[in-house]
């Protein structure tokens, strides 16, 4: 099954953290920072390097879960020369961390941060990543500063990047930005996130790129207890994904045009990938007519359906295969696009959680300058591409191991019951073993059968087992 997004709300119980605890044992997750890394970090925490340009006149705001505190972004938008001013500073973490100093090295040891329902492992510590170098509101501090503006239809019509001091005035989170725009109550930066983000999403559309809309799994306490649901993202997360789709676009042209840099890039879907997400629609009883394309399909269909929410989930398999390229001195490589944006595109916008931004923000601020960039990046580029995939690997299977040890965990005590569930996927050579989703709990899980599973089908299941121990959770058909 592809990857899932799990949250919790509200601490776990026991022998949930005890199970996630063994996890981080047997994948060698550090439990805390060396000594020295601590200590540097205090250091550059009150003393970073400080950016000539100050940029704090002007009202930034964040848009966060409401616990965050790790803030990579603030962003002010505004109206400009009959288009949109968007101001998108990025957490400046060079200003902190020094090239080749136990910080670094930490770092590049980490690769970034994974997140664990009852804990985070951050890629730089917290006297940085929650304090010194974070977004926080009142907090003066370094950051890399884009200013894009926009036509009227969102196009984007110039870029620069540079250095500045900012300061956030607020912490939003989606479900408040999504109110206040909503009742009309927004102030105009935040009111046009909707406004941009719509004209930005018109624009993905006509250039064929997607964006899935799938749902989330959360754990939330209740009464004492731990209740899983699904959570469809609202529409305010797509707008501010559309921000940063945005800018590492920008970054992307950016560092293609001055002939050095690293992209996240996409090969295009085979078509024996395409041919079998159309035989999983026919199997769900989802339309799909020759004529509407794969990215017309996917905006058509409503998560909160399980069909459809199945099939979404299924369509996260084109997007394995995705990487970083690294290019340098004008020899551009073969692919140089991101299949899913449908345009060539970076990640540099959360630097402090993920190590490949640091570097792509430098690129991109010499770019912009005219000038070579640093040697301690360009020495590092090689490599990066082979550290930023094991890190992949390795947050792809913590998150893997957390759902399913946080759904054994959540029913181990009703072992025997019969729920109501989906079957929402099917093995080719073993079709009497598959998936079911069951609706009330939020579980996704292994069923198998005595006679082929019917892909697609509402199936009464029974769960045999549930173990935190081996983390499995199974059914059979009731």
């Amino acid at each position: 099954m592809p990857r899932r997004h799990i949250r919790v709300k509200g601490a776990p119980e026991a022998p949930l953290r005890a199970a996630l605890a063994a996890l981080r044992t047997e994948l060698h997750i550090p439990e805390s920072f060396p000594p020295e890394v601590l200590a540097e970090a205090e250091g550059v925490a009150r003393f970073p390097a400080v950016p000539g340009h100050d940029a704090t006149d002007i009202p930034f705001f964040t848009v966060d879960p409401p616990t965050a505190e790790d803030l990579d972004q603030a962003m002010h938008l505004s109206r400009h020369d009959g288009g949109y001013r968007v101001r998108y500073a990025i957490a400046d973490v060079a200003a902190f961390v020094v090239p080749g100093g136990a910080l670094d090295s930490e770092a590049h040891h980490r690769v970034n941060t994974l997140y664990f329902p009852d804990e985070r492992v951050p890629l730089h510590p917290a006297v940085l990543s929650e304090g010194a170098a974070s977004l926080l509101p009142g907090q003066t501090c370094p950051a890399v500063l884009w200013t894009i503006d926009l036509d009227g239809d969102g196009r984007t019509v110039a870029a620069d990047v540079r250095r500045a001091l900012v300061r956030s005035r607020a912490k939003l989170d989606y479900a408040g930005v999504q109110k206040r725009i909503d009742e009309g109550t927004a102030e105009e930066p935040v009111a046009l996130l909707r406004e941009i983000g719509e004209a930005r999403e018109r624009l993905e559309v006509e250039r064929g790129g997607i964006s899935l809309n799938v749902p989330e799994q959360e754990i939330v306490e209740y009464d004492h207890t731990y209740e899983l649901s699904y959570r469809a993202p609202l529409p305010a997360d797509a707008w501010n994904a559309q921000i940063s789709l945005l800018t590492g676009m920008a970054a992307a042209d950016l560092m293609l045009a001055h002939g050095t840099g690293v992209l996240r890039t996409l090969p295009t879907a085979p078509d024996g990938a395409v041919a079998r997400l159309r035989r999983t629609a026919h199997a769900l009883r989802i339309e799909w007519p020759h004529h509407v394309s794969y990215a017309a399909l996917i905006r058509s269909l409503n998560p909160h359906r399980p069909r459809h929410a199945a099939f979404l989930q299924e369509c996260t398999t084109l997007l394995r295969g995705a990487g970083y390229t690294v290019f340098r001195d004008g020899d551009l490589p073969p692919v140089t696009t991101h299949a899913a944006v449908a345009a060539p595109y970076a990640h540099c916008t959360a630097p402090l959680r993920r190590l490949a931004d640091r570097y792509a923000s430098e690129l991109c601020l010499a770019a912009a300058a005219g000038e070579a960039p640093p040697d301690w990046v360009l020495m590092a580029l090689d490599t990066l591409p082979k550290q930023m995939a094991e890190g992949a690997r390795r947050a792809g299977t913590v998150e893997r191991e957390c759902v399913d040890i946080v759904e054994a965990a959540l029913l181990k005590d009703r072992v025997g019951e019969v729920f109501d569930g989906c079957v929402v996927e099917v093995e080719a050579r073993r079709p009497t073993v598959g998936k079911v989703l069951l609706q009330q709990p939020a579980v996704i899980g292994r069923i198998e059968a005595g006679t082929p599973l019917p892909l697609g089908e509402r199936l009464p299941v029974r769960l045999t087992e549930a173990d935190p121990g081996t983390a499995k959770v199974r059914f059979t058909p009731a």
